[in-house]
Formats: C-alpha cells, sequence, structure tokens
C-alpha cells in the first residue's frame, strides 16, 4: 500500500503521519541547513526552532532500572537478572524500567542540561563475562553467547514496545566489541582471531541486532586487533548487514578524543572525527554539553576535504529515523504520550522487582540445612544489613536488606552485627578525635576501609582536602571515601586511596587536611579499639541457632568502571570473620553478595550451605530471606563460571577463549561451581530425550525435546540446559557448547516437555572459506543441569560430504586466518582495514599453523608484509623447511610491500603448514603460485 501527500496541507512533509517515514526523513534533511546538520553529531543536538524541531540528546542509563535521574526502581544488577535464566521475566523487567523511562521524559527534569530526558536507552550490554576479574562484570549477563543473546533480545524488546510503529524506548547495545577489561581499557586492544570473533564476540550481538529488536549500539573504548572500535570496519562490514533497519551508532563519552590523546592512533583530531564519521559513528559523546570542541573538529574535516556532506547526512538520518520512531514528531499518535508519573516506584514494579530478585538468587550449596527452620538466627557481616547501589543502579527509591527481610518473615528472633570494629583516631598532635566521633571500619579487602561515624552511620568522605563523615552512601565517579590505616610504629597515618596523600594536622589550629605527600609529613593517629567487631559477631552467633553470614563486595570498591580485580579470592578479612564464625557455630549460611565470583573452596568444603545473589536492588533482602525460609524455590542458576581458588585463570588481556581456555567451553580444569549450576529444594527428574531425527544435512535443523518432572513434595524451578559437542572434530571444538535452554515452574507432580531446536548451533567459523560451516560428522546432544552435569545424550550425525584440504595455490591466505598459533599477536594492517599477524615479542619468535593445506604444484611463496624492523619468515611442512625469506624493514608498519621467494622444488600434496615470523615483520597475507 502506498502512502500520498495532500500537496495543500499546511504543515510540511515531515510533519504529515501519513507519509513514509523515509520521505519524511528525506524532506526534513533537505530544509536543514549544513551547519544545522552538523550540530546533530553531537550526543546534544541543539533545537532548530525555525523548523519547530526540538532539542534532542542521546542516552538514559537503563541498564537495570532508570538511572542517575532520581528514585527510580531498581532491579537487579544485569548478572543478577542473566541468574534468572528467563527470557520472558527479562523482558518484563525491560518494559517496566522503559515505563518508568517515559515517565522521566515527560515528567521530570534532566540532571544535566536542558530539555528532555532522553528515550534513547542504553542498554542492555552484551559483553560476555569471559573474565571474572572485570570490573563491569554486574553489567554482563553471561560468559556463553547464546544466553546472553537470548536475554539481550528479551530486554530489548521490553524496553522498545509492543507497537509495530512506535517505540517506548530506543535500546543502545553496549559495547561493541570485545570490551572485559578496564585496566588501561583505552588503550589496550582485544585480540581476536576470526573464530573467536565469529563464534563468540560477535555471536552475542548477531542475533540481537537480527532480531529487529535493538535500535542501535554503543561503540567500546577499547581497540580490537590494534585498531579502535571507534574506526572499526566491523561496524559496517558485521554489524549492519545483519539488519534491514538503520542502526544509530553513538560514542562512549570522550572516546572520540582519545583517538588522538590516548591512544595517538590518529595525528590530530579533525582527522580522527572523520575516521569515526565514516567508520559509522553517528553520534559524538565527547566533552559534555560543550559541543563546540567536536563540532569544531568536524567542520575541520569537512573544509580539508576528509568528510563530505553524504557523510554528515547519513549519520544524521539514522538519529532522525530513532527520533521519529520514538514519536517526537507525531506526539498525537504516539501510543505512550499518556504514561504519568505515578509509574515511576509503583506497586506493580516493586511486586516485579521482587519476583526479579527472587528468580536471581542461586542455591551453590545445602546439605539439608535450608530451609532454615532455626528459632533464633543472627545476621552478620559487612552486607548484613546493607543494600548497595552500583554506578548504573537507579536511586534506590527504598531498601530492604538481608537482615530487614529476615525479621519480617520470620516467627522467631533475629540479630544482627556487621563484624566491623568501632575505633577512636586520636591526634598525636591536637589530641583531638578524628571527625569528633568513634568510627565503624569494614575492611573491604587489601587494606582498603570505610569509616562511617557511629554516631550518624555516614560515611568519611573527602571533600577537597577536608574530611567530613557526610556521606549517606558511597556512589560517585570518584570515590573519596576509601582509606588506608598505615601502621607506623606505635600508630597509624590515614590515607586516602583517590588521592594517595595523608592526612595531616595543623600544629596551631588542629586543623585536620589530607595534604601530606609522604608518610613523613603525615599526622600520627592513636587508634583505639572501642569495639571488636569479630567478637560481637561470635557473640551474636554462640546466641542463636543458625548464623547467616552476608559477606561480598561493594560495587564501587575493588572491581568496578575503570578497575578490574587482582584475583577472585574473598577479601581475607571477610574469609576471617567467615571462618571464626562457623568454627563456633557450624550450622552457618554463607550468602555472597556480589557482582562478580569468588573462589570459595573453604567455604564449599566446611559449610553447610551456600547462596549467591547479585546486588538485587530494593527487594534484595526480601528476595534472600524468601529463598533462605522456604518461601520462594531458589531458581537462580550461575551465568558464569566460579573457579576454584588454585585454578590459574589466564591473563586478563588474553581474549582467545579458545587457545586460554576461558569459560566453560574451553576450561578443562573442574570448576567450584560451573556455568548453568544451582541447586533447588524440590526435585525434578529429566526423562524422555527425544530427537526429531537421528541424522540431518548441514543445512537441516532437528527438535530436541526432553521431559521434566517434579517427582518432590513441593513445587520449584527447573532450568533445562541443552548442549551439542562435536565428536571427532578436525578444529578445536568446545567440549560443550550451550544450543538452548527452557525454565519451568512445576507442582509436585507436574510435567512438562521443554523443546529446542538445533540448526545454526552445530556451526564453526571455517577459516578456510571464511564462513560459517556444520562438518559432517557425528555429534552429540546432552541435557545437563550444569554444564558439568549432565544428565541425558543422545547422538546426532551430520550427513554430507567430508570437507577438503585448504586450498592454498593461487590463493590468497590470509595470515589471520590461522588454525592455531604461538606467541603471535594479531594487529591492524591498515587504520581502516584488514588484520595482520606479528610476534607478540619480536624477540621471540611466533608461529602459525595452517592445517591441511593443499599445496600440489606449489613452485614460489609471495607474502604481504611491513614493519619498523627487519625479520624473517620461514615456512614448513611439519619440521621440514619450505622456504626463508628475510624481510626488510618498510618504514612504517602501515607500508606495505610484496615480495616473493621460489622453492627449491615444486611441493607435492597436502601439508600442515607452519609459517614462522621473526623479528618485528607483520605478515597481512600470502600466496603460493605454480611459476
Amino acid at each position: 500500500m502506498g502512502f500520498e501527500h495532500d500537496p495543500g496541507a499546511d504543515r510540511p512533509p515531515f510533519r504529515d503521519p501519513a507519509l513514509p517515514t523515509r520521505k519524511r526523513i528525506d524532506d526534513l534533511l533537505g530544509r536543514l541547513a549544513l551547519d544545522e546538520r552538523i550540530a546533530m553529531l553531537h550526543q546534544y543536538s541543539p533545537a532548530v526552532p525555525r523548523l519547530g524541531v526540538a532539542a534532542f540528546r542521546t542516552g538514559t542509563e537503563a541498564l537495570h532500572g532508570v538511572a542517575w535521574l532520581g528514585p527510580a526502581t531498581v532491579f537487579p544488577q544485569a548478572v543478577g537478572l542473566g541468574a534468572t535464566w528467563d527470557p520472558e521475566l527479562v523482558r518484563r523487567v525491560a518494559e517496566a524500567v522503559s515505563v518508568e523511562l517515559r515517565a522521566f521524559h515527560y515528567h521530570r527534569f534532566p540532571a544535566v542540561g536542558t530539555g528532555r530526558n532522553s528515550l534513547q536507552a542504553w542498554a542492555p550490554v552484551l559483553n560476555l563475562l569471559r573474565d571474572p576479574r572485570w570490573g563491569r562484570n554486574e553489567e554482563g549477563y553471561s560468559e556463553d553467547p547464546l544466553h546472553t543473546a537470548e536475554l539481550g533480545t528479551a530486554f530489548c524488546r521490553g524496553l522498545a514496545g509492543e507497537d509495530d510503529r512506535f517505540l517506548r524506548a530506543a535500546p543502545v547495545l553496549k559495547h561493541f566489541l570485545a570490551y572485559n577489561n578496564e585496566n588501561d581499557r583505552c588503550v589496550t586492544s582485544s585480540g581476536l582471531r576470526p573464530r573467536v570473533l565469529h563464534e563468540y564476540d560477535l555471536a552475542a550481538f548477531r542475533p540481537v541486532v537480527a532480531s529487529g529488536a535493538a535500535t542501535g549500539v554503543m561503540a567500546a573504548y577499547n581497540l580490537v586487533n590494534g585498531r579502535p572500535c571507534h574506526v572499526t570496519p566491523l561496524l559496517a562490514d558485521e554489524l549492519r548487514r545483519w539488519t534491514d533497519r538503520e542502526l544509530f551508532v553513538v560514542s562512549d563519552a570522550e572516546a572520540p578524543s582519545n583517538l588522538v590523546s590516548e591512544e595517538h592512533y590518529f595525528d590530530d583530531h579533525a582527522e580522527s572525527h572523520a575516521a569515526a564519521l565514516k567508520a559509522g559513528i553517528d553520534s559524538f559523546t565527547d566533552h559534555g554539553e560543550d559541543s563546540a570542541t567536536p563540532l569544531g573538529r568536524l567542520r575541520e574535516a569537512l573544509e580539508r576535504g576528509l568528510i563530505d556532506e553524504s557523510d554528515v547526512d547519513r549519520a544524521v538520518r539514522r538519529q532522525l529515523e530513532v527520533r521519529f520512531r520514538l514519536g517526537e514528531f507525531d506526539p498525537d499518535l504516539d501510543p505512550y504520550a499518556a504514561i504519568g508519573p505515578e509509574v515511576i516506584d509503583c506497586q506493580e514494579h516493586r511486586a516485579l522487582a521482587l519476583r526479579a530478585a527472587t528468580e536471581s538468587v542461586v542455591l551453590l550449596r545445602n546439605n539439608g540445612l535450608l530451609p532454615l527452620s532455626a528459632p533464633k538466627i543472627a545476621v552478620i557481616g559487612p552486607l548484613a544489613d546493607t543494600v548497595c547501589e552500583d554506578w548504573y543502579s537507579g536511586t534506590l527509591p527504598y531498601q530492604v536488606s538481608v537482615a530487614s527481610g529476615l525479621r519480617a518473615v520470620h516467627d522467631g528472633e533475629v540479630t544482627v552485627s556487621d563484624g566491623a570494629d568501632r575505633i577512636a583516631l586520636r591526634s598525636r598532635t591536637s589530641g583531638a578525635l578524628l571527625g569528633k566521633t568513634a568510627f565503624d571500619v569494614v575492611d573491604w579487602g587489601d587494606g582498603v576501609l570505610t569509616l562511617r561515624s557511629a554516631e550518624t552511620g555516614r560515611y568519611l568522605s573527602l571533600h577537597d582536602t577536608a574530611l567530613v563523615a557526610d556521606q549517606e552512601l558511597i556512589k560517585s565517579w570518584d570515590v573519596r571515601e576509601t582509606f588506608r590505616l598505615v601502621p607506623v610504629e606505635d600508630s597509624v597515618l590515614l590515607q586516602n586511596v583517590l588521592t594517595g596523600r595523608y592526612a595531616a594536622v595543623d600544629p596551631v589550629d588542629g586543623r585536620v587536611s589530607v595534604t601530606a605527600e609522604s608518610a613523613d609529613a603525615a599526622e600520627r593517629w592513636e587508634r583505639e579499639v572501642l569495639r571488636d567487631g569479630t567478637a560481637e559477631a561470635l557473640a551474636a552467633a554462640l546466641a542463636a541457632d543458625v548464623a547467616v553470614v552476608v559477606l561480598g563486595n561493594h560495587p564501587l570498591i575493588h572491581g568496578r568502571e575503570t578497575e578490574d580485580r587482582a584475583g577472585i579470592a574473598l577479601p581475607f578479612p571477610q574469609d576471617a570473620l567467615l571462618r571464626a564464625v562457623a568454627a563456633v557455630r557450624p550450622d552457618t549460611v554463607l550468602v555472597v553478595m556480589s557482582s562478580y565470583p569468588y573462589a570459595l573452596d573453604w567455604a564449599d568444603a566446611n559449610l553447610p550451605a551456600v547462596v549467591w545473589t547479585s546486588h538485587g536492588g530494593q527487594e534484595t533482602g526480601r528476595a534472600v530471606a524468601a529463598v533462605l525460609l522456604g518461601e520462594a524455590d531458589p531458581a537462580g542458576r550461575l551465568p558464569q563460571t566460579w573457579y576454584r581458588g588454585d585454578d590459574p585463570l589466564p591473563h586478563p588481556l588474553d581474549y582467545d577463549v579458545i587457545k586460554a581456555g576461558w569459560t566453560y567451553q574451553y576450561h578443562r580444569a573442574d570448576p567450584l561451581y560451573p556455568f548453568g549450576h544451582g541447586l533447588s529444594y524440590a526435585e525434578f527428574e529429566l526423562h524422555d530425550l527425544a530427537l526429531s531425527s537421528a541424522s540431518l544435512p548441514r543445512d537441516g535443523a532437528v527438535d530436541v525435546s526432553v521431559a521434566v518432572t517434579n517427582t518432590g513434595g513441593r513445587a520449584g524451578s527447573e532450568v533445562v540446559q541443552v548442549y551439542v559437542r562435536a565428536l571427532g572434530a578436525r578444529y578445536e571444538a568446545p567440549l560443550l557448547r550451550l544450543a538452548g535452554f527452557g525454565k519451568v515452574s512445576l507442582a509436585p507432580g507436574g510435567s512438562e516437555v521443554v523443546t529446542v531446536r538445533l540448526s545454526g548451533q552445530l556451526s564453526h567459523w571455517d577459516v578456510a572459506t571464511g564462513a560459517f560451516t556444520v562438518d559432517p560428522g557425528d555429534y552429540e546432544v546432552l541435557v545437563a543441569r550444569s554444564a558439568r552435569d549432565v544428565v541425558l545424550t543422545a547422538p546426532l550425525t551430520v550427513t554430507g560430504p567430508a570437507p577438503g584440504p585448504r586450498p592454498g595455490v593461487g590463493h590468497r591466505l590470509l595470515a589471520a586466518d590461522f588454525d592455531d598459533h604461538d606467541r603471535a599477536t594479531l594487529v591492524d594492517a591498515t587504520r581502516t582495514a584488514g588484520d595482520a599477524v606479528t610476534p607478540a615479542d619480536p624477540s621471540t619468535p611466533a608461529t602459525l599453523l595452517f592445517r591441511s593445506t593443499h599445496l600440489a604444484g606449489a613452485h614460489a611463496v609471495e607474502v604481504e608484509v611491513a614493519g619498523e624492523d627487519d625479520g624473517r619468515l620461514e615456512f614448513r611442512s611439519g619440521s621440514a623447511p619450505l622456504a626463508a625469506i628475510d624481510v626488510a624493514a618498510t618504514g612504517d608498519r602501515y607500508a606495505w610491500t610484496t615480495t616473493s621467494l621460489a622453492l627449491p622444488a615444486p611441493l607435492e600434496g597436502v601439508h600442515d603448514l607452519h609459517v614462522v615470523l621473526h623479528g618485528g615483520v607483520r605478515l597481512a597475507a600470502f600466496r603460493f603460485t605454480t611459476g
């Protein structure tokens, strides 16, 4: 059906809702002056009064509730939502978030700037939880791409709404791509060989974009294979190929400037901004509200011919499409325009927050102590009576701690001890108490402390150089509330962690200021213990029948944006408190409230019960209490592997999940708690596994069905997990890979059949052909309760001709398309496209393996090389040498040259080809020729 515009109407065509959106955008673009269009490339896009076009800004944080705009419903952290394994629940959470976002848009002033709060939601985060030490672990759903994509799609659909024409909110996926470390994040490069790129990192984004549920993407701070993500060709070559809709791609904050200032990837900002725009960045989040600087750079790029008007128009068009879909130009037709402020933290959303928090609780271990029936419960630990906000959470409208949650529903006695020492710090210079108060001190590990006034409960905080106990919570980009007490002889020094400076006391007026640059200039404080926190905790445990010890992290301390964790052990003071309590009260439950996994080896071996929850939002305590007391079944399952303490984890920057052995797919050592693990109070039987066919062609599909029956005496939830693995694969296949899952809730005696369709889940990225393929051969379908608890298996055969050897003669073989490597690293071939390989350390040779390469008839080899230093290339068949080429420096890492060498004799047959790189040589590709 076509649309016609009435040429006699007073309104311009872009105001006519009867016209197709593309025509309306064309009309509006044609009316905007060039300078007005350039101005729309910044995060804060100004109004165009002459056209009646309002101001627009990108981005409201909405990861697990509307953030930074005031009180709003706070749901569990994303990793907690991942633990629910429930896409429909996650969709409902996102729906509630977007409804509240609409209310903030219409009825609340923005925290920064003027105009309206943005309906573009910067959520969800699809970065995979490869390394549990990642500082932003709490923001992702899972270590598995399929699991992440399922929940990410659900969250996007919840944000976007059900209307065919209008969006309730515009979901933006974060952060593209391979972003899983915080330390030096703006200058580190994530090395992704093609299999890891396509099977792992892209696999989390591809289904979400292909579903049409996402409207945009945010580029990541890091580099991939030596090239910053803000100029990656993957935006065009992959991301935008997955959907017919336009995607509006935004930069991360200050990342465009980083291209020059931090990464030194370009010589000047005009060049870097031009490259980002041409690569596909449509909006520049840079310099805050000050658009003059980034826009000046873009205007300079236009004047220098680095970009043209079509580049500007392409980006503005993408922004306008989102704005039209959000109803900005059709307020009378917008189905969401009537949403009022009463929806913010409404009763319906509170109930949903409780359900989400409850279903995210994971029972890791239970020898029968849970559910609790003891009359007296002692709740102990630094998180016993505390609910934390994280950086991307909303402002809690209220909070229910574990202690208060238990008090509200437990018929017996509930006592609380945080286990913190109460101390007084007295100046040796003035004799005065610091802050004129005692402080309750919590050690969060590595000697990093928080001090809360014993009188007010507020945190001691640094204000410029002054110390004031005035903060109700810790939530700022620069955390000013953490300190160290540094022992010096029979006194201590007070050091602020943020500045590294020490407290000093003016000998004249006694004023305390954090100004001392060295320990020698610092004030000596006498530390007096007024209350022994451990002794108080032990007394509480002894007086109770059961101890519930609540340990974990504060989301803004040790492991947060800009800071990775050094390890996965519990902080030593928390571990010591746990062991002490368990020694006097063996019936001890450990509740871990954290943004990430811990190594809980001792607890698993010595305690009767262990429970995990993320920081679950305003209803955390009610949810945990319901699980502990048996009012709710523990329905959560782990979304990532919890490794053992003695398991040496790979280097944080080793993104090669295959070779490094990351995640359940490739990690061979037994974990403490595997991916997908979680116990229930109910009992379930998985049975009657059936495949719709025992074999299928390479492009076929098969349905896997399995029945689950509640054989116990109480209702509960089970997550049926279906995995696949290739048997006898010619490539290094995953140990197993999640192919689908289904969560069922059943009453006693109830039964349900879960069905999962297998199609693309059997494929792998074939480096020889540069495409996904399903190899013929034998596979196994596994039904499991976790990645290490397989219950049922069934064989599956894929039919078809066996793949032949890799063509090696007359074909350009990309160096990055190796099957395996040793000591090699991936780098950028040019600033705009292509990968190359070079030794990770020029002093140590790197080896690339190309398996089963057909080289019959080869007489010579030619190589595409570059490098600032001399190098050498060797070609071997197994250990037998084939050729060696000395490579002279080309003067620049992007100065590519081709050189060739005749082979001593023509080659025959198929070879496992080894290419050895010496020195600073960079290899982009090579080719065997017949002449």
